[in-house]
């Protein structure tokens, strides 16, 4: 069935084979987002991205708009020229930036005053601005200002904050709307809560009301216990509409993917198979490797002999051991290859076993596995 810009293709239980349409291209989903925070995804080039089957690239509004600035993208002609990206690319709406730096911004219902981390210059974010920025920069997904809280925090305050970060997205959508953007360039609602079950539902059911092309599940993955996180996902997935995408934010570890889809999500984006690649931990079928470790020195078996990364087919553990013991830069860049194809394939496997209607077979024998190393 297709709602505009959705098309839901199968289910297997509440996992869900189905295909984004934007003007850049159609997305497959299950889908995990390779994370290009300032206009790229570190230490990979883009041609690698393609060939590894990375149909979107997540980037960020908060450090795309301090650094180059709007006016340098703008006269590029927006962000998929400047990086010279052809395909589709999700923009954060830089909400969990500038909500993390507790001590350089203040939030009022008008928006949220922050200073830069780079030079400490002050800025206002309203979320009318928030669409505007996303509307230079091109964006293929564009997302809405909210308030990401932290964890632990009072059920109070998240009312408050979940309230504020409706109100906001009624705003955004009214500016997106005199923005006439809704011609394959779609706005994603953003549903907070914390791990509180009532405001979860409270947030899904009024964020739905105001309709979105997509909705995305926020405030998961900020230091809560695992098992909080799942429920939360499970809690608020019964909210939403089924014939609509759903995002899970910044959250994608291979354990979170399988049991989030599992629970009826379509969409992920992370910066873990990155960041941990560049400190040495490698991604494989048999579970996680730490590369500086000694054991590895004279290992000379691949990295993961069921990968057909270009690292695999062509290294050696222990020459990558080598790498990172030596600390040359192209550790980091093999690593980071591998580990983003590990991603990005085994989304593929999980979107054929959708196909197949074998999704929970994959996900036990894949665990099982994986798990068996740690």
């Amino acid at each position: 069935m297709v709602i505009k810009h959705f098309e839901l293709l199968k289910k297997d239980g509440k996992s869900r084979l189905g295909i984004l349409h934007t003007s850049h291209g159609d997305i497959e989903t299950p889908c995990f987002m390779p994370v290009g925070t300032q206009g790229t995804v570190k230490a990979i080039f883009p041609s690698d991205l393609i060939k590894m089957g990375a149909k979107i690239i997540l980037a960020n509004t908060y450090h795309l708009y301090l650094r180059p600035g709007m006016d340098i993208i703008k006269q590029a002609g927006g962000l998929h020229k400047f990086i010279n990206w052809s395909l589709p690319i999700l923009t954060d709406s830089g909400g969990f930036q500038v909500f993390s730096m507790n001590d350089l911004r203040k939030i009022s219902e008008q928006g949220v005053e922050f200073r830069s981390h780079i030079d400490g210059s002050k800025h206002f974010f309203t979320p009318e601005k928030v669409i505007e920025i996303q509307d230079v920069l091109g964006s293929d997904v564009i997302m809405v200002l909210d308030e990401c809280v932290e964890y632990p925090v009072e059920h109070d305050y998240v009312k408050a904050s979940a309230e504020l970060t409706l109100r906001w997205a009624k705003r955004s959508k009214v500016k997106y709307n005199e923005l006439n953007l809704n011609n394959n360039r779609l706005l994603f609602g953003i549903i907070q809560g914390s791990t509180y079950k009532d405001l979860r539902k409270f947030s899904a059911e009024s964020t739905v009301e105001i309709g979105f092309d997509g909705y995305a599940i926020g405030g998961l993955s900020v230091g809560e216990p695992s098992e909080r996180m799942y429920e939360m996902v499970s809690e608020t997935e019964k909210f939403l509409p089924e014939y609509k995408p759903r995002y899970l934010m910044g959250v994608g570890t291979p354990e979170d993917l399988l049991l989030c889809i599992e629970q009826g999500i379509d969409m992920f984006d992370c910066v873990l198979p990155t960041r941990n690649a560049r400190n040495g931990q490698a991604l494989t079928s048999a579970g996680k490797v730490n590369l500086k470790n000694a054991r590895y020195k004279n290992d000379f078996s691949p990295l993961d002999s069921e990968c057909d990364c270009y690292t695999c087919k062509n290294f050696t553990k222990a020459y990558l051991s080598h790498l990172f013991r030596a600390e040359e830069f192209l550790g980091l860049q093999l690593n980071s290859l591998h580990n983003l194809n590990f991603m990005l394939k085994l989304t593929e496997t999980i979107r054929n076993s959708i196909s197949e209607g074998k999704f929970k077979e994959t996900k036990k024998e894949f665990l099982k596995k994986y798990q068996g190393l740690q």
